[in-house]
């Protein structure tokens, strides 16, 4: 496998170290302000908008970009060709690199490997806290973007993933957070609209407080505050036309193209993140979800592509990057070939695909490159730099 150069991670290895010995665990809120504060008056972002889509749930290269058995004809027969596409991205085989849903995100996030563990340890679960910053933080931090147009858009059965959303690292952190649009937020907000209407008995009223506390206390580490105006607006919107019901909106990752088309018109994000996820449900025991989830990312993908290309703002302006969290097990001798993703040898197997202005076009690079790649590139084409960052900027996809 080729490598980053082994001395800018032993390096930024040993700085990471170091600013990571004061987490937010460790700062108290009025830290926070006070970092955000004394951080120099920034410049309005002109930049490219950025669509990161994690074609997410463990989804390998066969059903993807294998022009012979794809399950995703726009993204395999049409998008590739209008960028660049790395066939042979790869998660590294290292001590202590999982192949996982959250491993994945963060690498692509931070672009850096870590050891992970679930902040209780429990087992399965994978609520992770990150030392290297994330693309949202390097965003916000370097340059004046309101905390409504930086969006991770996650599902619902995920919920260790709401909170990617900010580093430990004592640089960046809270103050330069994203936020998240999922129906875990949605009935966050109702809750809240809920108690404070008090149309309720006081049994009630108990029950939706307590419900209330145990959906704040899961997110620990970010200060309890009132919505951005525009968010709240947002789920306002959501609940006249979905109602709150549950039973009209729509579910799994197709919830999510809809979340994302509704934050282009309405918060006209600078960057967002897409956690696709539903071949995952493969563990049902059943081939035919993973396929089906596959075609359905591939229809969302081309979804969202269609509502950027129809938004003046965005049509010219926007880069889609397309990446897996990992991949999955290629065992033709199991009745399910691909029903795992932990540490095999294929499901290090993944891609990557950048397409959008100043994107080379057409392009196939033959040779392999790590997924901790993504986020530097994604860093310089945003003009923020990561400077904790242990991957390489793939130069190749950069017209």
């Amino acid at each position: 496998m080729t490598k980053s150069n082994p001395n800018r991670r032993e390096i930024l290895k040993a700085g990471i170290c170091v600013g990571a010995t004061t987490t937010i665990a460790g700062r108290s809120w009025s830290d926070e302000r006070e970092l955000a504060s004394t951080t120099p008056a920034r410049q309005p972002y002109d930049g490219p908008n950025i669509v990161i889509i994690r074609f997410g749930g463990g989804a390998r290269r066969r059903e993807t970009i294998d022009p012979d058995h794809t399950f995703s004809p726009f993204l395999c027969h049409e998008f590739s060709k209008r960028g660049t596409l790395f066939p042979l991205m790869e998660i590294a085989e290292e001590d202590g690199v999982e192949t996982g849903h959250g491993q994945g995100t963060l690498n692509i996030l931070t672009g850096k490997y870590d050891k992970y563990k679930d902040v209780k340890n429990e087992f399965m679960a994978e609520r992770f806290e990150t030392a290297a910053p994330t693309l949202f933080e390097y965003l916000r931090k370097a340059f004046d973007v309101p905390e409504h147009q930086a969006l991770m858009v996650n599902g619902e059965d995920r919920k260790d993933e709401e909170f990617y959303t900010f580093s430990n690292h004592r640089k960046f952190g809270y103050p330069y957070r994203s936020n998240v649009l999922s129906l875990y937020r949605f009935k966050t907000f109702l809750l809240r609209q809920q108690i404070a209407n008090g149309k309720m008995s006081e049994q009630e009223l108990r029950e939706k407080k307590n419900q209330l506390a145990e959906f704040e206390k899961f997110d620990y580490r970010a200060k309890k505050e009132t919505l951005a105006p525009e968010l709240e607006e947002f789920w306002r919107r959501w609940q006249r036309y979905y109602g709150q019901s549950g039973f009209v909106n729509p579910r799994g990752d197709r919830l999510l193209t809809e979340l994302t088309t509704r934050a282009l018109d309405q918060l006209r994000p600078k960057l967002i993140m897409v956690n696709y996820n539903d071949c995952d449900y493969v563990h049902w025991g059943n081939i035919n979800h993973y396929t089906r989830a596959v075609s359905i990312m591939d229809m969302g993908l081309k979804e969202i592509v269609s509502a950027v290309t129809a938004r003046a703002e965005y049509r010219d302006n926007t880069i889609f990057i397309v990446v897996p969290d990992c991949g999955r097990d290629n065992n033709r001798f199991a009745s399910i070939p691909c029903q795992h993703h932990f540490n095999s040898r294929s499901s290090r197997e993944i891609f990557g695909l950048f397409v959008g202005p100043g994107i080379a076009e057409g392009q196939v690079v033959d040779r392999r490159i790590e997924q901790i790649g993504v986020a530097p590139t994604v860093a310089h084409l945003m003009g923020t730099g990561s400077e904790f960052a242990e991957g390489e900027v793939l130069e190749e996809a950069i017209a």
